[in-house]
């Protein structure tokens, strides 16, 4: 199939003023219509319209708290308020694919999310990267699975236990179990080096005992591509907190939310973390974020730190991710930047840009075709393609 006489943002090094892009279930061609060779094949005539890679939005909870019922125990399956450290835990496990925002999502242009649990533990379990149509089954919709762990830092872990009179009720002991649960990890990963080492010697050591817990968190160790740790951290004080907690053990770490960061962007930009900000739509409705601030991703912009805005979805719903960069625009955040935002830079932050993100040959045909500006509230996409195929 080919799409022709369209202006192609591609987010990489090359835009066209007016273009074709050729594919199948991959890009497999773009180029100036001056280069066109008309084949026997299907044709759209974009007629001037724009074509943007699909959206990512690179934090969000879709289909963990399902529309309609999410405030009912029924719909509610993003939160384990059991149990502090439940790294073990599979997002996948609890993820509706036929929740109705996956639709919202896709005909916004949102092709894809990183989606998982919540922020009522230290260590909540993991997150998966999905595409937002094709499939009823969510196995089916995976790009990357799992696509890290999440910890939180701050005031929902406090919230959540102090409620029940149990560890963690300070910051102290939020972080005290984290590093514990990450220091049995790295010990559990030495008993099983040494047990893989020593199998079928005469030195050979009996084989570990099963760990759930630690067993989840080994990748994150993983020299040749560990898994990413998503901190969630809002106040200035816990965003070095994780970047501390993240330094001590060596990991491939994001921060997540980072309300603060723009109070902080001068010394945090000595790290150079990676920042999926927002939601950017929404009241200042509890302690952490009154110093919350639609300014904050053009701070964060402007001291090179790579970001990405999210929705946090159901907090903004999902189908509103673009009008979240336009808000960061109306902050201060550039256009492009912005569209970066929600393209590239989410790829490049989830560790996907190899397959999303851009127009370019041998990636997913993931885009959206636009008669206007994508961050004009008034504005839908014409035409959504994922994996090459037209979805709405």
């Amino acid at each position: 199939m080919v799409i022709k006489n369209v202006r192609i943002r591609t987010m990489s090094a090359k835009d066209y003023d007016n273009g074709f892009v050729r594919f199948g279930e991959i890009i497999t061609e773009i180029g100036d219509m001056s280069e066109y060779v008309e084949v026997d094949e299907d044709v759209i005539n974009g007629d001037g319209r724009t074509l943007y890679p699909g959206f990512i939005d690179a934090h969000c909870h879709l289909g963990m708290w399902s529309d309609g019922y999410s405030m009912q125990l029924e719909g509610d399956d993003g939160n384990e308020c059991t149990d502090p450290v439940t790294p073990q835990l599979r997002a996948i496990d609890s993820i509706n694919a036929m929740d109705r925002c996956f639709e919202d999502a896709a005909r916004a242009g949102v092709t894809a999310v990183c989606t998982g649990v919540g922020s009522a533990n230290p260590i909540g379990g993991n997150f998966a990267i999905l595409k937002t149509a094709g499939s009823k089954r969510v196995d089916k919709l995976v790009v990357k699975n799992p696509a890290c762990i999440k910890f939180a830092l701050g005031e929902n872990p406090k919230n959540t236990y102090n409620d029940r009179d149990e560890t963690p009720i300070t910051r102290m002991a939020t972080a005290a179990l984290i590093r514990e649960q990450l220091r049995k990890t790295l010990r559990y990963k030495e008993d099983w080096d040494e047990y893989n080492r020593l199998k079928g010697t005469d030195d050979e050591v009996s084989k570990p005992d099963f760990d759930a817990k630690c067993d989840a968190m080994l990748p994150l160790f993983n020299k040749e591509e560990p898994l990413q740790a998503h901190f969630h951290c809002h106040r200035a004080d816990d965003i070095f907190t994780a970047v501390r907690i993240a330094r001590e053990f060596g990991l491939n770490y994001v921060l997540i939310h980072c309300t603060e960061g723009a109070l902080i962007a001068d010394e945090l930009a000595e790290d150079a973390p990676c920042v999926v900000m927002g939601p950017l739509i929404g009241d200042r409705g509890k302690p952490e974020l009154i110093n919350h601030d639609i300014s904050a991703p053009a701070a964060l912009n402007s001291h090179g730190i790579k970001l990405s805005v999210c929705t946090d979805h159901p907090e903004t719903p999902i189908q509103y991710l673009p009008l979240t960069a336009a808000v960061a625009v109306r902050g201060g955040l550039s256009r492009d930047e912005a569209l970066k935002s929600i393209t590239i830079n989410a790829a490049e932050i989830l560790g996907i840009s190899n397959r999303l993100g851009s127009i370019e040959v041998g990636k997913d045909a993931d885009f959206a075709l636009f008669a206007g500006d994508p961050l004009d509230v008034t504005v839908m996409p014409d035409m959504v393609f994922i994996d090459g195929k037209r979805r709405f």
